[in-house]
């Protein structure tokens, strides 16, 4: 469903993204990828208000629902009533990205063991299979230099992401953005699979043994998924991950 269709009213369009945003919690944990009460996602309500919607700190991904997310507005403040917080660094991040790039509806913050692993490499993400590929040219490159705990962090992330829709957080996660949840979710899957191959193949024959892309090949695939990926998100893979969810558990539409 367009969130912005033109006969949906303000309720209509919160709610939508209140179900999606709940089933994104609930995909990421069936992958395994949450880390417990850790980690976080937003998705921005259009609107001159610049409120966004955020996971309340202390619930598990797969306890996640459209009703319990928490609306909070640039400043952090809780706008609804609502018995949950979040987590400090969440505000911090996801207000920065949200303040800075229009186009950037969700952003979402990952932490697994693969994309920990890779952020620790000064390679960064190496193009070794169709995933690394289609993450090429769009991954900018954080360096742990301080932590989201105060307002001055939102400049760097900011400057650092830039116009880029994904971020290698060195020695911390990932950061994906998209202009809708299904966007978003579908870069954050390619990045982390991209992780995970590089995990696994440096593991078993290091540097020296890995086949690399032909020359071209690498942007000819990056500049394909580009183009695909709101097609390919938001009416292919979404709608898929919903029926998923609805058979397996209906109650994040609560």
């Amino acid at each position: 469903m367009d969130v912005a269709t033109s006969n949906a009213t303000a309720a209509d369009i919160e709610r939508r993204l209140r179900i999606d945003l709940a089933a994104c919690f609930r995909m990421v944990a069936l992958n395994a990828w949450d880390d417990a009460i850790y980690t976080h996602f937003s998705v921005r309500i259009p609107g001159p208000e610049h409120h966004f919607l955020i996971n309340p700190f202390g619930l598990l991904f797969e306890e996640i629902t459209a009703s319990n997310l928490v609306k909070i507005d640039c400043d952090g403040n809780k706008i609804d009533d609502s018995p949950y917080e979040i987590l400090p660094a969440a505000f911090i991040i996801h207000s920065a990205i949200h303040m800075a790039r229009e186009d950037a509806q969700c952003v979402l913050h990952l932490h697994t063991n693969d994309n920990m692993a890779v952020s620790a490499m000064k390679c960064g993400v190496l193009p070794l299979s169709n995933a690394g590929m289609a993450v090429h040219g769009d991954v900018a490159i954080l360096p742990y230099d301080a932590v989201a705990v105060d307002l001055e962090e939102r400049k760097r992330l900011q400057r650092v992401l830039g116009d880029k829709n994904m971020m290698l957080m060195q020695n911390h996660g990932t950061l994906s953005v998209g202009a809708s949840i299904p966007e978003a979710y579908f870069r954050a899957r390619f990045l982390e699979q991209a992780c995970a191959v590089q995990v696994r193949a440096l593991a078993a024959v290091g540097r020296e043994g890995l086949a690399m892309p032909g020359p071209g090949v690498t942007e000819e695939i990056a500049a394909l998924v580009k183009r695909q990926t709101p097609h390919a998100a938001n009416a292919l893979l979404w709608p898929a991950i919903l029926r998923k969810l609805d058979r397996d558990c209906p109650d994040y539409r609560n």
